[in-house]
């Protein structure tokens, strides 16, 4: 392995619903630092899933858990060539690729207020539907296709 290998950086809960998940959201919804700005998307989209809070935050959870892929392809270069080797994603990493093709999805519809877009994007992975939904089961399919190269992983 090269070089040290990085602590891993403690991540506090939200001060409001008190989830790791949701400050996870905050930080990749946020631009140019501003967090209150962000906190305002956030829980607007989360409040607007249900009346409780406590029943919002197990609606968004469920959300980013659907959309938490199982495997990825990474690639790896064996004997001149490169493979796409499908591997097993650690929790941390589902979560975050979760976080990050929900909010990207969110982004990349135009014309309407991110706090509605981010909205709709959450009632959808909550209903097993939407874009972040649809990059999961792409990752899914490429993971599937090369399976033969699954060997490689363990090398």
């Amino acid at each position: 392995m090269r070089g040290k290998k990085t602590k891993k950086r403690q991540l506090n809960p939200d001060s409001v619903l008190k989830s790791k998940v949701v400050t996870r959201v905050i930080n990749t919804v946020m631009l140019s630092g501003k967090k209150s700005t962000a906190e305002t998307v956030v829980y607007g989209a989360i409040y607007r899933m249900n009346e409780d809070k406590k029943e919002a935050l197990r609606l968004f959870e469920q959300a980013v858990k659907n959309i938490m892929p199982q495997q990825e392809v990474r690639s790896k270069r064996i004997g001149g060539a490169t493979y796409q080797v499908p591997m097993p994603l650690k929790h941390d990493r589902a979560e975050a690729l979760a976080v990050r093709w929900l909010v990207h999805s969110a982004r990349s519809k135009k014309g309407r207020p991110m706090q509605d877009k981010l909205f709709d994007e959450l009632t959808n992975a909550a209903q097993g539907t939407g874009d972040a939904i649809k990059k999961r089961d792409d990752t899914h399919r490429m993971a599937e296709a090369n399976r033969a190269f699954a060997h490689f992983a363990r090398s």
